[in-house]
């Protein structure tokens, strides 16, 4: 009887287990998540991974050939580097960008031998370098056939890892809300279904080049904004009431900012007349949060906080930059736990001042 008894214990506790591979249970441990891209100065190795619980290598590429993904050599010992530091980290693979054409990924999405093609070359490059997960950054879709592919991609993705029994973590970084534009909408019930969580790049919302005319100078990515819908907490209600679970939402935070130049120096504050982008920082006028700490210490710019946008910004002369000091850093944070989401993440770790907002963001989570 007591052979009997531990055999039958025994392969319910091996059924139960198969069971629990088999389904798609989301993802329940908090994200403080980084991505890290193979184009800035700091190197995989010199990554402070204790920072984090989730850090994503970004990007590997669609051969729009051959639908397999390209996985640069930086990408390949990723996961192996940053868990030397920190063995729990998860590391994930990010595929795609803000520089790859949607219409690329529309095509593969389109017909079922692609896709399939695609799913087993993402499987297969995550467990050949030892990833947890795949992360899918599919920007700039603009159609509603582009959409619904989008959805039948993710249920068709965690199928095929579900049949395998794997372990992998499924994610996609998203628009701040859920509609791309008045027609286009993201699929929210395949969302839901079948990805652990979704990052909301709640950032990139204005800049000089497309902020509405005339120009006055706007906060990139404020957590609030008085004058308008535009905002990351607006952002994440919208996700939440077009109905996916807030224990499933990752909020974005820029460690870079945007360069404004004034039009007259003694107007300096938010919403003040602008001629246009500051170039001093470079062509593209976004300077990462190490070179405006840097800003400040040589020109002695004045910095403030505005606690209405949860945004800081500084200026010297006729420079005017919007940025994410440690003041809103902290203050989205506590807004993350407050509003019971999974947690944040940051675009881009390398862009930090020796791990500086990195660690006031881990500090005020753990606080």
């Amino acid at each position: 009887m007591a052979s009997f008894t531990n055999n039958t214990l025994k392969t319910t506790i091996i059924s139960f287990f198969t069971l629990l591979s088999l389904l798609h249970i989301h993802h329940t441990t908090a994200v403080k998540g980084g991505y890290w891209s193979e184009e800035d100065a700091i190197t995989a190795p010199n990554i402070d991974s204790t920072l984090f619980t989730h850090l994503f290598c970004a990007f590997a590429n669609l051969n729009t050939q051959t639908y397999q993904i390209t996985v640069h050599p930086e990408c390949s010992t990723f996961p192996n580097i940053i868990k030397q530091k920190n063995p729990s980290v998860k590391a994930l693979l990010c595929i795609g960008g803000g520089k790859a054409k949607s219409s690329d990924y529309n095509t593969m999405a389109s017909q079922p031998s692609s896709r399939k093609t695609f799913i087993d070359s993402t499987i297969n490059q995550a467990i050949a370098y030892g990833y947890d997960g795949l992360d899918l950054d599919w920007e700039q879709q603009t159609t509603i056939e582009e959409m619904n592919n989008y959805g039948v991609l993710l249920k068709e993705w965690r199928a095929a890892i579900k049949a395998r029994s794997l372990p992998l973590l499924l994610t996609a970084a998203v628009h701040y809300i859920p509609d791309a534009n008045s027609v286009a909408r993201f699929p929210i019930q395949a969302i839901s279904q079948n990805l652990d969580f979704i990052n909301v790049m709640a950032y990139d919302f204005y800049g000089p080049g497309w902020a509405p005319k005339p120009l006055v100078t706007r906060p990139h990515a404020p957590l609030r904004n008085p004058k308008s819908p535009v905002s990351g907490s607006n952002g994440i209600s919208k996700w939440i009431n077009a109905g996916v679970p807030a224990k499933m939402l990752v909020l974005g935070i820029p460690f870079y900012g945007y360069a404004w130049k004034l039009e007259n120096a003694n107007n300096n504050g938010i919403l003040a007349p602008s001629i246009g982008g500051d170039t001093s920082f470079g062509d593209d006028g976004t300077p990462t949060y190490k070179q405006i700490r840097d800003f400040i210490s040589e020109k002695g710019a004045i910095v403030k906080y505005n606690s209405s946008y949860v945004t800081n910004y500084c200026y010297s002369g006729t420079t005017w930059v919007v940025y994410d000091d440690l003041q809103a850093i902290s203050g989205k944070v506590v807004y993350v736990k407050n509003s019971g989401l999974l947690g944040y993440f940051a675009w881009n770790i390398v862009q930090d001042s020796n791990w500086a907002l990195s660690k006031q963001a881990s500090q005020t989570w753990e606080a």
